[in-house]
């Protein structure tokens, strides 16, 4: 599937794996905005950087009216330690084989390294933002934080 940008619909019956089972995609829109981000592995410096800073600022998302979900190829088990090691507040789903990122064009760099995207989803299932960096992890937290509070106040 190409990119997924800004205006498209998401596919709704990407599945992904949580603690308790499958989780759709089409399952986590509606009530609220999502903010849905790919991390290439738990534990590494990057992705912990961005977890963290995604949780020192879920409140300000809770507020606003989203939700945050984390997701990589992890395992459930791996994701149990990770939120725990840093008392992550949202969920993180494994997105086993990285069939989800390829259908929403989340890319992997260099050809290797999976890929750190971005989304902000509205409750109608629509892409409000699509921010794309590997190296500046934490900017996606005010990114996305930044679109969340401007849908807020366009609603």
């Amino acid at each position: 599937m190409a990119d997924l940008q800004p205006g498209a619909r998401v596919p709704d019956d990407i599945t992904f794996l949580g603690p308790d089972g499958p989780v759709r995609l089409g399952d986590l829109i509606g009530s609220k905005v999502l903010v849905l981000y790919f991390y290439p592995k738990d534990e590494t410096t990057g992705c912990t950087a961005e977890a963290c800073s995604f949780r020192d600022q879920y409140q300000d998302f809770q507020d606003a009216g989203a939700d945050v979900v984390g997701v990589s190829r992890d395992s459930a088990e791996d994701h149990a330690k990770f939120k725990a090691n840093h008392r992550l507040p949202f969920r993180l789903l494994t997105d086993k084989g990285g069939e989800a990122a390829k259908r929403m064009g989340v890319k992997k760099d260099f050809g290797l390294i999976p890929g750190r995207v971005t989304f902000v989803i509205d409750a109608q299932g629509v892409v409000r933002m699509r921010f794309d960096s590997q190296l500046k992890a934490k900017k996606h937290v005010g990114e996305a934080l930044e679109m969340v509070r401007s849908l807020a106040r366009a609603a």
